[in-house]
């Protein structure tokens, strides 16, 4: 196979594709389906207070739903760091991005499975799964960014990546909001069967469009030749990687600043479908048509925002962002089923949130690639800057179930995400301007 050297538009169209195949994942897998069929399935057997029974236990469906995740990202913020390690000593990144890539997408065909009741535990058993696969890759694959981009290139090309999932995952999204809403167009008589066959659509294409990346992402670029004890190597490694993390008051601060919107970012992404389901008594189509929106507006957000930071940098358009995504959370606060045309104001905020939700996932990620120090220990860092999100929907997914087990409601749990948003505006004026950073 032909090899493109860093920066050639050949090599970053096939790192971006990886983006293209996985991104199905988030949006049908985390955000539309499947959060609506595990709430609509979890309705069916629930009992006349709204509970259902898992472990010899009564739990609230959207609590067991959110604990269910939040043990995922807490098993892949404890491997990936000692894993990447490891990859970054051995030179292997490439072969642990195919390893989770398949893990995560054999885990999500197996959703199709969860029927009712008595197939409960495959729901929550592969969700864990699906989601150690989809954010272990997410390690390796980010830490391509900086091996196949220049520091100058890397807005663009994290927001290129973006753009090409956000399109990829709005094509399989249509045909699955077709194929739910119209069973009988493809001779299906059995209600559940349309979301189960997506899920297995979810897997198929993350397996098969990820051959088109792993054709030219390069191994080994460093030609390392590991000794035969990787493993205690790979975690000298990860102690460097500490250390050197310690030293480095920049990435700190980021990292922080980036733990604080993480918690508000990826928690509304996970539960915007329950949110509108459940809080505001909103049909399936309406919430598949609001997701579909924000995508395709986070297209447009992707690239007018990369462009804005090339005028007033990284760091001034990242606290754009966060005072739009603490707005919204303050306008989601006032929301209630009992307002008229309540779907629409429902819509107004998802085309806000996909402007700002493709910039801030993108330059997040280009901006921690532009922070780190002349290193090939690419993988490491990143598994950080992953864990640091994980560990941040740990939290946010714990505060939001408590607060709804507390409250009976998701008013207050969106409300506190704003003051995740405002912590992590704070903490980025900490973050000083660099020769890429701005």
């Amino acid at each position: 196979m032909k090899a493109f050297k860093k920066g050639s538009p050949r090599l970053i169209r096939s790192w971006a594709f990886y983006d293209w195949a996985n991104s199905v994942y988030p949006l049908v897998i985390s955000t539309a389906v499947f959060p609506i069929y595990y709430s609509s399935m979890a309705n069916s057997f629930a009992n006349n207070d709204g509970d259902i029974s898992f472990l010899g236990m009564l739990w609230n469906p959207t609590t067991l739903y959110d604990y269910t995740l939040s043990i995922s990202f807490l098993i892949v913020a404890f491997c990936s760091p000692i894993l990447s390690a490891i990859a970054d000593y051995t030179g292997n990144k490439l072969k642990f991005l195919k390893v989770f890539c398949l893990l995560g997408a054999l885990s999500v065909m197996a959703l199709f499975f969860f029927k009712g009741e008595s197939t409960l535990w495959v729901a929550l058993t592969f969700t864990i799964l699906a989601s150690i696969g989809f954010w272990g890759s997410l390690v390796f694959y980010n830490a391509y960014l900086p091996e196949v981009a220049y520091p100058e290139q890397q807005d663009a090309v994290s927001a290129k990546g973006f753009i090409y999932g956000y399109a990829g995952s709005v094509l399989l999204l249509l045909f699955s909001l077709i194929l739910v809403q119209k069973p009988d167009w493809f001779g299906i008589t059995d209600p559940t069967f349309a979301p189960r066959i997506t899920f297995v659509l979810v897997g198929v294409w993350w397996l098969v469009f990820a051959q088109f990346t792993y054709r030219h992402l390069p191994n080994n670029i460093y030609n390392l030749k590991p000794d035969k004890d990787y493993i205690w190597k790979g975690f000298l490694e990860l102690r460097l990687v500490l250390k050197s993390l310690k030293q480095h008051s920049q990435l700190k601060f980021f990292l922080l600043s980036f733990f604080f919107m993480s918690v508000g970012v990826q928690t509304i992404v996970l539960m915007a479908g329950i949110f509108g389901s459940e809080e505001l008594g909103l049909p399936t189509l309406n919430l598949i048509l609001t997701i579909l929106i924000v995508q395709i507006v986070a297209i447009i957000g992707a690239y007018l925002f990369s462009k804005l930071s090339s005028k007033i940098g990284n760091l001034a358009t990242l606290k754009i962002t966060l005072g739009i995504w603490a707005t919204v959370c303050f306008i989601a606060f006032a929301l209630d089923k009992s307002l008229p045309n309540v779907e629409n104001y429902f819509y107004a905020m998802g085309i806000v949130l996909g402007f700002v939700l493709g910039a801030t996932q993108s330059l997040t990620r280009s901006t921690f690639s532009k922070l780190l120090p002349e290193t090939h220990d690419h993988a490491t860092y990143f598994s950080f800057y992953n864990v640091t999100e994980q560990i941040a929907v740990v939290l946010g997914m714990f505060i939001f179930g408590l607060l709804v087990a507390l409250t009976g409601s998701m008013q207050y749990s969106v409300l506190a995400l704003a003051v995740f948003f405002l912590v992590a505006f704070i903490i980025l004026y900490k973050v000083k301007k660099t020769n890429y950073v701005s």
